[in-house]
């Protein structure tokens, strides 16, 4: 049985796909973690949202979210506690 036509131009009209990630579907994303002051509720934020927050901020303020389980504050998570 032999492809119609436009089953093949379709075909040839992906295969740009197969080579590149032209969209960044593969690539990863670094997670930073907040914890939240009152419930202590740690979320994970993709790092390029928290430079979003950053733009209006003085240089090394922190950023600080709404926690979204209690509304409360949350602040960058320390990975080491002399931090």
């Amino acid at each position: 049985m032999t492809k119609k036509k436009s089953e093949e131009l379709v075909e040839d009209d992906l295969a740009w796909l197969d080579g590149d990630d032209p969209f960044g579907l593969n690539e990863t994303i670094e997670l930073v973690s907040f914890v939240c002051v009152d419930c202590k509720g740690i979320d994970d934020v993709p790092a390029y949202i928290i430079g979003e927050f950053m733009v209006d901020k003085k240089p090394g303020e922190p950023v600080s979210l709404e926690c979204p389980y209690c509304n409360g504050e949350m602040f960058k998570a320390k990975n080491d506690p002399s931090e």
